[in-house]
């Protein structure tokens, strides 16, 4: 791999396990319910077994390729060194049009809860360049910040929860609407790939590899436990506001926490949901501008991004001019997209950057193996599968965006041929 600035390792196990929490809490609690409910109704429950187990297929071999490449990148440097250019280019790609989606899904979140009517916009603007400063002054800071809105986005939910059900707003009886099966096994299949986005916060650990202490120890450890951590705490809240709602409710909301928390005698909580589900966008916001920063510097360490991105600040140790340039794009994007369509859009690239990562765990010697090899197959058929029951608006957008890439990546080939 090319030489370039070396990153400062100042993060530990609970750092780790808390940029996980903070990139994946946010994204799925607050927003991915809503268009799974539209896909699949409660059968969402299933869709949501069924993304935990993708994710966790796919934590494995991020956790098991992370032991033995702990530098930033993530799959990107995963591909490229097991399996190619081209394929490191398509994962690292992935990642970064997939997680810019994710980025703005996560500022018009924290506008849909905290922004007054016609200002969701301004104020999404306000929050990407807000975190991306913090950003910019270091790793330590982001995992700091991190840690402090975890723990108050889990203390939002845990009185949320208990609102609910204490309040009579919770039914059993409404969990299951016309059927776990009522939207078939398309519509089941769709809501895992969308709410696969809400899992994919793990890979955020790995693609700062380089500056994690003990990396080999550190990181499959962080990336277990963070995502055990994501799993109960959404099938709790899943659970919850199917209960209050129902399928058809949780459908029509655009913020089902604040809506089924209001529908009981406590609707006076109704503020700490929209209090938490501002600070869990925040978290999931503040986790993916650090990792989206740390793959572009990999790609441009390979020359497969403008070199001049690859530049680390002398002194906050963070790839600055990365970081700058991706908080103008996730800007530019958040004033021409919505929430659903960005969701859709992020779950295309990142299933495919997933698709690179089992196939490259699978290509590993015994000796660097930690997990079976059954599970990367069953981890990269099953991203093929959710990738092609997305919504076809984001499997078209999807493909476009890659064809870009692959096109760009031909004529800076070419360009360097030619020299």
């Amino acid at each position: 791999m090319s030489s370039s600035p070396a990153m400062a390792r100042r993060l530990g196990t609970v750092d780790a396990v808390m940029i996980g929490l903070g990139s994946m809490i946010g994204a799925g609690v607050f927003v991915a319910f809503t268009p799974a409910a539209e896909s699949a109704g409660s059968g969402l429950l299933i869709g949501l077994a069924v993304a935990a187990f993708v994710a966790f297929c796919n934590a494995t071999s991020s956790a098991q390729l992370a032991t033995v490449y702990p530098v930033s990148g993530g799959t990107y440097v995963y591909g490229r060194e097991r399996l190619g250019p081209w394929p490191g280019f398509l994962a690292g790609w992935g990642f970064v049009i997939g997680k810019t989606a994710s980025s703005a899904a996560m500022a018009l979140t924290f506008a849909a809860y905290a922004a007054p009517v016609g200002w969701e916009r301004p104020v999404a603007i306000a929050a990407v360049v807000l975190l991306a400063m913090v950003n910019y002054h270091g790793v330590t800071r982001t995992a700091a910040l991190t840690r402090v809105i975890v723990v108050g986005v889990l203390i939002a939910l845990a009185v949320i929860v208990a609102a609910i059900w204490a309040s009579g707003a919770g039914d059993a009886s409404r969990i299951t609407g016309g059927g776990l099966l009522s939207h078939g096994w398309y519509g089941i299949l769709q809501s895992a790939g969308l709410l696969f986005f809400a899992f994919a916060g793990y890979a955020r650990i790995a693609t700062m590899g380089e500056e994690v202490r003990e990396p080999r120890r550190t990181i499959p450890r962080a990336i277990v436990i963070a995502l055990g951590i994501t799993v109960v705490v959404y099938a709790v809240i899943a659970v919850t506001v199917l209960s209050s709602l129902g399928p058809a409710g949780v459908a029509e909301s655009p913020v089902p926490l604040a809506a089924a928390v209001s529908s009981g005698t406590w609707s006076g909580m109704a503020p700490v949901a929209r209090i938490g589900a501002a600070l869990a966008s925040l978290g999931a916001l503040l986790a993916l501008i650090a990792g989206l920063g740390r793959t572009s510097l990999a790609m441009a360490r390979e020359s497969d991004l403008p070199r001049w991105l690859a530049a680390v600040h002398p002194r906050y140790k963070v790839p600055h001019r990365a970081e700058v340039l991706l908080a103008v794009v996730i800007c530019a994007v958040i004033l021409v997209t919505d929430l659903r369509g960005a969701i859709g859009f992020s779950s295309f690239g990142v299933l495919i950057y997933y698709l690179v990562a089992n196939i490259a765990a699978y290509t590993q010697p015994r000796q660097d193996r930690r997990y079976p090899k059954a599970l990367q197959v069953v981890g990269a058929l099953a991203c093929v599968v959710l990738v092609a029951t997305l919504p076809l608006i984001s499997v078209s957008a999807g493909l476009t965006m890659f064809a870009v890439g692959i096109l760009y990546r031909v004529l800076r080939l070419w360009a360097l041929k030619v020299r």
